[in-house]
């Protein structure tokens, strides 16, 4: 048993290395995670914050919108995922592992791996775009590693979701529309503009889709706001049940290719 775990461990960080490669030379897809964020936060910012900011009852539009633009990123980075997946399934290397002596679970963990590395280097880089254009962050030492691990354990989900889609997309063009709904998602949650805000069904679906409360156990721990006992628990559980669905999923599309 232990074999077949370090057999596995090898042949995946094997298939991160030549992702992360990859990713070095054709940098272009990793970019637009930064900078379709980046673009995002300063047009709330610069062009609407005035109007926005007004709704929000008092401080800094700002502060008020980074959490939701950092979460974007995190959904941003999906459609790379699916990219990459879908590449490798279309242009024959998936067939070519296949005959070679590889664990098959290696070839989604090389791509998920390699994946939420890409898209924690983008988060770290919109956050310091955030506070270039004036968000400050109350939140302590361990605020901020709590973020971190929300961050992260939601770039999972969607990374094992965005694997699923690569899987089944047909063409790359294909793999590059289909997670784009969940990366706008936060839109139509609590990133702009409070639920409250919103007309009837339109805030009764803010309140109760998946990213909402992510949103705002995200935005209580930097901003130091009440998060509430059901947007944290609800934020883990959204995360929980989306990693399982992406793995289980993802993994079952696979092996049956």
């Amino acid at each position: 048993m232990s074999l077949t775990i370090n057999y596995a461990a090898r042949d995946s960080l094997t298939l991160l290395r030549r992702n992360l490669r990859r990713a070095q030379r054709y940098p272009a897809m990793t970019f637009s995670v930064v900078v379709m964020p980046v673009m995002m936060l300063a047009l709330f910012n610069y062009a609407f914050g005035g109007a926005l900011g007004a709704g929000i009852g008092g401080g800094s539009y700002i502060d008020y919108v980074t959490p939701g633009i950092v979460l974007m990123t995190a959904t941003s980075g999906a459609v790379a995922t699916a990219v990459a997946v879908c590449v490798d399934m279309t242009e024959g290397i998936v067939n070519r592992f296949r005959t070679m002596s590889i664990s098959r679970s290696a070839f989604l963990a090389g791509h998920v791996i390699g994946s939420v590395i890409q898209t924690v280097i983008a988060l770290v880089l919109v956050t310091g775009a955030a506070f270039a254009m004036g968000f400050r962050s109350s939140a302590g030492p361990v605020e901020w590693l709590a973020a971190a691990g929300l961050l992260l354990f939601v770039t999972l989900a969607l990374t094992w979701i965005s694997a699923g889609i690569g899987l089944v997309s047909k063409t790359p063009e294909s793999a590059s529309n289909t997670p784009l709904p969940m990366t706008f998602l936060p839109f139509l949650g609590s990133a702009i503009v409070p639920p409250d805000s919103m007309p009837t069904v339109l805030r009764w679906f803010a309140e109760y889709q998946p990213f909402t409360p992510i949103i705002e156990t995200l935005r209580g721990l930097l901003m130091g706001t009440e998060i509430g006992a059901v947007s944290a628990w609800s934020s883990l559980g959204w995360c929980t049940a989306l990693t399982l669905a992406g793995f289980f999923w993802s993994r079952s599309v696979f092996y049956r290719r």
